[in-house]
């Protein structure tokens, strides 16, 4: 499953350059019975199959071997909402162990006793934490220093300041008689990052005005929310 998507584009280039360095370990690797089992049934019953801990804890104490202060997270829908903090936090770490949860789940002593986090991509639940381990490597690679061509180009991403990104645009000015804003065109600098703020904002404010409310704003720019609120009527709520 990791094969694909951490061979291609910011990921390849990261690793290849030497700003990223990615190990898989199977954990049935790491299981000493005959058939390499890493999953049992229940105690107490129940539907699903639950990930057994002896494997689990073996293949982190031999990717561990005697590090310390390295983040052990384990990729559950029980863990807290990956944000973009996050995700900076982790690219400050020299080493993470990121470990897939499956089936029904894994077996309790791995959480009271072995990770020391817990981490999910959303109110929804996967198949297993292999695609939400891709999604955290991804988002915390693109945070590395170097990893990306302009050195401020996660500055304005969406989230990045409390904001979602507003429009952006490219060649031709002029596409099927829709324009590029002209202050784009101006090559006034300050107008362009004055009207880019502006456009994060109606934007955060129109998409996730949960996040506009918590966002740090100027006076003139919560004079501005403030407008945009009055401007809805009662009936559009």
């Amino acid at each position: 499953m990791f094969g694909g998507p951490l061979e291609e584009s910011i990921l390849k280039r990261a690793q290849d350059s030497g700003r990223l360095s990615i190990v898989l370990h199977n954990v049935r690797d790491y299981a000493t019975d005959k058939h390499h089992i890493t999953d049992d049934a229940p105690y107490g019953g129940g539907g699903g199959m639950v990930m057994k801990p002896e494997p689990i804890f073996s293949a982190a104490e031999a990717v561990l071997a005697g590090a310390e202060d390295v983040p052990v997270i384990l990729l559950s829908p029980q863990g807290r909402l990956f944000t973009h903090a996050i995700a900076e936090e982790l690219s400050r770490c020299p080493r993470v162990v990121l470990i897939c949860g499956r089936y029904e789940g894994v077996d309790e002593r791995v959480r009271q006793h072995l990770v020391t986090d817990e981490i999910s991509i959303g109110d929804y639940v996967l198949t297993g934490g292999e695609l939400a381990a891709m999604v955290v490597i991804d988002a915390v690679t693109r945070m590395l220093p170097g990893v990306l061509g302009h050195p401020g180009a996660t500055c304005d991403d969406s989230h990045a300041c409390g904001l979602l990104e507003g429009p952006q645009y490219t060649r031709p000015a002029v596409f099927r008689g829709w324009q590029v804003p002209e202050v784009l065109l101006s090559g006034n600098h300050a107008a362009i990052a004055r009207w880019r703020r502006e456009q994060a904002l109606r934007r955060t404010f129109e998409r996730r005005p949960d996040l506009s409310a918590r966002a740090e704003l100027t006076p003139r720019e919560g004079d501005l929310l403030a407008r945009w609120v009055g401007e809805i009527s009662p009936e559009d709520n």
